[in-house]
């Protein structure tokens, strides 16, 4: 594996860091070893940490998450996962599965040097998600969302020094999943019942929360959302180097927030390539919107390729093995385009 996304450690938190393509977190299938051999295949300058929920309740991305957590433990009940006074059977298949996906991985990047993504679900999704033993959501008590924030930060510290142990020469990236993130800002979240939902989370909170979980590494965080309005500015003010989302949820009023991203040197992990089964446009084309993007914000269009990396639109759990593998192809083909073709 090569090298060339990497950089010193002065440049940890800028754009430099990252390489040109990589993907989101989801793989198909349960096999560590080949979805590690894939993506580090795929993406030689900036690999990451596969998921394979299909193995079940504890591979998924909140039940992987809670296994991290120091001090809070949760079980599968049939509406989702739910806070428990000990671990328990489904918190350490979580936390088994992650070892066997860390040995993989490790397995496959002896001797890289250079940017390695791995993602964990973020503080505002996990608590939108993870439900009280009352059975509501941890995001309508403020105590708990407290809580939740201390223990996946702490959790946090402790997966990343076990993964720069595995791979030294890694520069790590820690990309946040925050799906609900919109949802809570807005109150959209629905209570256990269906017929209401929670109130709104303030905003400074959320910030405020975001950053506790940020400052858990002292490497470049991005914040992924593959739903609509994604927060730009909120995220930027959070401190994340990075914002991935797809590409085609963007609407006119993301345009300004775009513009200003990437002024303020926020790198875009765009998500230009569809994540389920079906034709591939040429590399070039799937970059084309991007480029469209640029000029109409006047931005240069030298600037590009130090802007943007290139993903798929989410995860690719949904996929076959077969598109997973074209897709993450296409993607580095369509980063290669990007960077020389800009304009």
């Amino acid at each position: 594996m090569s090298d060339t996304g990497a950089t010193d450690d002065s440049d940890k938190g800028g754009t430099r860091f990252f390489g040109p393509a990589t993907g989101v977190g989801s793989m198909p299938g349960g096999d560590a070893r080949e979805a590690a051999k894939t993506v580090t295949g795929s993406f030689e300058d900036f690999p990451f940490l596969a998921e394979l929920p299909a193995r079940g309740p504890g591979a998924d991305m909140i039940g992987r998450t809670i296994g991290m957590l120091v001090d809070l433990y949760a079980h599968v009940e049939p509406s989702g996962w739910r806070i428990s006074d000990r671990p328990g059977r489904d918190t350490k298949r979580a936390r088994s599965w992650l070892g066997e996906d860390l040995d993989a991985l490790e397995e496959f990047t002896q001797g890289y040097e250079g940017p390695l993504k791995v993602q964990a679900v973020g503080p505002w999704t996990l608590a939108a998600a993870l439900e009280l033993r009352g059975g509501e959501a941890a995001v309508g008590d403020a105590g708990a969302c407290r809580d939740l924030v201390g223990s996946l930060a702490e959790g946090l510290r402790t997966h990343l020094a076990e993964l720069a142990k595995r791979v030294p020469g890694a520069r790590i990236v820690l990309q946040l999943d925050e799906p609900s993130l919109t949802a809570v800002l807005r109150g959209h979240v629905r209570t256990a019942s269906g017929y209401r939902t929670y109130r709104a989370v303030d905003r400074q909170v959320v910030e405020s929360a975001l950053r506790d979980v940020i400052a858990a590494h002292d490497g470049p965080v991005i914040v992924h959302s593959c739903a609509p309005d994604v927060p730009f500015a909120l995220l930027r003010r959070a401190g994340v180097a990075g914002v991935s989302f797809d590409f085609g949820l963007l609407t006119e009023r993301d345009e300004e927030s775009i513009g200003e991203a990437v002024e303020a040197g926020t790198k875009l992990f765009t998500g230009v390539v569809p994540s389920t089964d079906g034709p591939l446009s040429d590399p070039g084309g799937s970059v084309m919107g991007v480029r469209t993007l640029w000029r109409r914000l006047g931005l240069n269009p030298g600037t590009l390729a130090e802007s943007v990396v290139v993903t798929p639109t989410c995860g690719l759990a949904g996929a076959s093995p077969a598109y997973a593998r074209a897709a993450l192809a296409h993607c580095a083909r369509a980063a290669r385009s990007l960077a020389d073709n800009p304009e």
